[in-house]
């Protein structure tokens, strides 16, 4: 056992320390400031992983976390900080990666609080699985992958409306939960709308279950999805084919797997900041590449402004196209039909985890626009392509928003523009 100083967050969660020989270690479940005693689980050269034994002496950031699944659940890293030392840990996080991995001489950026701190997620996607001695359903321990942590409805993530569906399907799925699709392992997604109402998706196992019995079982489940083991598609089972919400005013239809934001209120904090970059810019025409269901598209078409898209997501194009009838919405990756929108004002990039390719990359060096509003989930794969950018747009803006609230997840908008042009 070893006593060790917290002195950062890293972008797992975990709090950042050294032990006497040099090396990093990395704990989840401390705070800044925190001498702790840690038993060391992993070691590699430089670095190691540590488990917290106690606490010795605590930071000034720390709390006792309010969900009762915290101890060992790993669906949230941060609950055990106050939300203002969480909030200090990812503008943190972003800025150690915008420098660290793309080479930017960059200031720890601003950051936007979520307006809810607990029960902001639309959406929640828990993996259920069928064993001898029972079901399982929850999210994966924390740091122990193949473990399972068995999660109520009083888990803190989820809206009100998701939370109360979680807990009368947990109660309402039957013996081995017989209701579901069958299969050894499950993914369900739990999706609501502004209304309260509640959708339910799986992904995986083979056989449909029952799903009209378990929209009657369940109060608020009006659909029930599913995409069985090695199929590529998501079908109806039952009930509603279209979940109907409301997004900053306008109506949104979703259904399956269509990708919206999970943090509604702290998205639409997010959305507005991007709106003001790229319409501060006077554009005649705006990209929005990876546009998801046209959240942007259509302010933009509203707006007069002539949008072309590229969604890959058939459901989603056909979400975009319905409410942006005057633009140009394109199916397919960017990666193929980037060409189709260039030449354009501004691009807006706003890609899934993984960030932009090489060839996306490459053709905005090449033909791109003055300006470029990148919006990305992981900090680190955006120091990356920031990075592949530098020779053709510098960094003039950053701002951080966080839309996940108790884990160490964060969402960062950059503002670029190309060199030479100021």
């Amino acid at each position: 056992m070893t006593a060790v100083e917290i002195t950062g967050i890293a972008n797992s969660g975990a709090g950042v320390g050294r032990l006497p020989d040099g090396r990093v270690t990395f704990v989840q479940r401390t705070a800044v400031g925190d001498r702790v005693e840690v038993r060391v689980v992993e070691e590699k050269a430089r670095w190691t992983r540590a488990e917290l034994v106690r606490v010795l002496a605590p930071g000034p950031g720390r709390r006792e976390a309010p969900c009762p699944h915290y101890d060992r659940c790993g669906g949230c890293t941060l609950e055990h900080l106050e939300y203002a030392h969480q909030l200090e840990a990812k503008a943190q996080v972003a800025a150690d990666a915008l420098q660290r991995i793309g080479g930017l001489d960059v200031a720890v950026p601003d950051i936007e609080a979520s307006p809810r701190e607990l029960r902001y997620r639309n959406r929640v996607t828990f993996t259920l699985r069928r064993a001898p001695g029972g079901v399982v359903a929850g999210f994966h321990a924390l740091e122990e992958p193949d473990q399972l942590v068995d999660v109520s409805g009083a888990c803190l993530l989820p809206e009100e409306a998701i939370a109360r569906a979680w807990a009368d399907l947990r109660s309402g799925w039957g013996p081995d939960a017989r209701l579901l699709p069958s299969g050894e392992e499950l993914r369900l997604t739990l999706r609501s709308s502004r209304d309260g109402v509640v959708a339910l998706v799986v992904d995986g196992g083979y056989a449909p279950g029952r799903p009209g019995e378990l929209l009657e079982a369940v109060a608020g489940l009006v659909a029930v999805w599913h995409r069985p083991e090695a199929a590529s598609a998501y079908r109806l089972l039952a009930g509603e084919d279209v979940l109907r919400d409301h997004w900053s005013g306008d109506e949104v239809e979703l259904s399956g797997d269509v990708f919206t934001q999970v943090n509604r209120s702290a998205a639409e904090k997010l959305e507005a900041h991007v709106m003001e970059r790229v319409l501060a810019a006077g554009p005649a025409r705006v990209l929005d590449a990876y546009s998801g269901v046209g959240v942007y598209t259509r302010r933009l078409e509203q707006a007069g402004v002539d949008v072309a898209a590229i969604e890959a997501h058939p459901r989603a194009v056909a979400e975009a196209r319905r409410a942006a009838p005057a633009s140009m919405v394109l199916e397919g990756t960017v990666e193929d039909r980037l060409g189709e929108g260039l030449p354009t004002d501004v691009a807006i990039l706003n890609p899934p985890r993984a960030g932009v390719g090489q060839e996306v990359v490459d053709r905005l060096a090449a033909e791109g626009p003055d300006r470029v509003v990148y919006v990305s989930c992981d900090p680190a794969t955006l120091a990356r392509d920031l990075k592949r950018l530098g020779g053709s747009y510098e960094v003039v803006g950053v701002r951080c928003f966080d839309l996940f609230p108790q884990t160490a997840h964060v969402e960062t908008v950059v503002e670029l523009e190309r060199c030479g042009t100021t």
